[in-house]
């Protein structure tokens, strides 16, 4: 009996060992996940002087905020510069015309500057031998008070196709 003994024991022994081995290797396992961990964490918490993810986190969260709020700001005073600049009068047209048959050329010409609502001004002059005469008219939404010539609506349609 003390020889089946001794071979119990001695089984109990290697089966002790081989789960030491066993534990020793998934120990060895564990610890090359857990540097890998610890270097991804480092990574991402980086210098924000903050140990825990969740107040990295929440620092993060506070950043974007403030980046949100800044585009908005950013954003309304693009809209507000884009309204500004449609209301310019930037776009312009001129037609040149003979106005008189006993004249030689085209020195007589209308001349309109509008905004992109064809909100603005055309002005005519008027060549002739003897006298010169000039003109100006407000514009509203392409239409004016005063009746408008041929020579400047053709020059108000220039205005208004120029990009």
């Amino acid at each position: 009996m003390n020889g089946l003994d001794d071979k119990v024991w001695l089984a109990i022994a290697a089966g002790e060992g081989f789960l030491i081995l066993v534990a020793l290797v998934w120990v060895i396992v564990l610890s090359g996940k857990l540097k890998k961990l610890g270097k991804a964490h480092r990574q991402m918490v980086g210098e924000t002087g903050v140990p825990q993810l969740e107040g990295v986190l929440d620092q993060l969260h506070g950043r974007i905020g403030a980046l949100e709020g800044n585009r908005k700001e950013q954003q309304a005073r693009i809209d507000a510069q884009e309204k500004r600049l449609s209301s310019l009068k930037g776009r312009v047209g001129v037609h040149r015309f003979n106005a008189f048959s006993d004249s030689g050329s085209d020195l007589s010409f209308s001349v309109a500057i509008v905004n992109d609502h064809q909100d603005g001004v055309v002005i005519t002059g008027i060549y002739g031998r003897e006298q010169t005469f000039l003109y100006a008219k407000p514009l509203d939404k392409g239409q004016s008070a005063y009746m408008l010539s041929p020579e400047e609506k053709i020059a108000i349609s220039q205005a208004t196709q120029k990009e």
